[in-house]
């Protein structure tokens, strides 16, 4: 039960961070702290907000039965790895600030740690109903 519940909030922030970057990429950036960019960027964010509503509509269909979808769960502890090194090294090569990076860090280690201990069991090796 507690696994579902996490997919359903990872759903629901990437949704959020979908329709944020899709309809207000400036407002948004400049909310939480980043620097303005050109107009031109927000193309790029509009492709990122499809992949963040996409995988968020997804987390929905996996918590309804994580078993099924241990793939994506593990894809989902990859996609946050990733931000959590992105965000390591920005802040290590002093280009973004502490104080921007450290809550989504924190999000992010957080979200792989428990999608980690709490993901179902690989099904590879069980045989593949006929």
């Amino acid at each position: 039960m507690k696994l579902k519940v996490l997919l359903v909030i990872v759903g629901l922030v990437q949704i959020i961070l979908g329709l944020a970057y899709l309809f207000l990429p400036q407002p948004f950036l400049h909310w939480m702290g980043h620097s303005a960019t050109a107009a031109d960027i927000n193309y790029p964010l509009g492709m990122l907000a499809s992949r963040f509503l996409a995988y968020g509509i997804g987390m929905f269909v996996i918590a309804r039965h994580p078993a099924r979808h241990a793939f994506w769960i593990n894809n989902m502890i990859l996609i946050q790895l990733v931000d959590l090194s992105v965000g390591v090294f920005y802040t290590a090569s002093g280009i973004v600030t502490l104080n921007l990076s450290a809550f989504p860090m924190f999000n992010a280690i957080v979200i792989a740690a428990l999608l980690w201990w709490w993901r179902p069991h690989s099904t590879l090796t069980q045989p593949i109903p006929a």
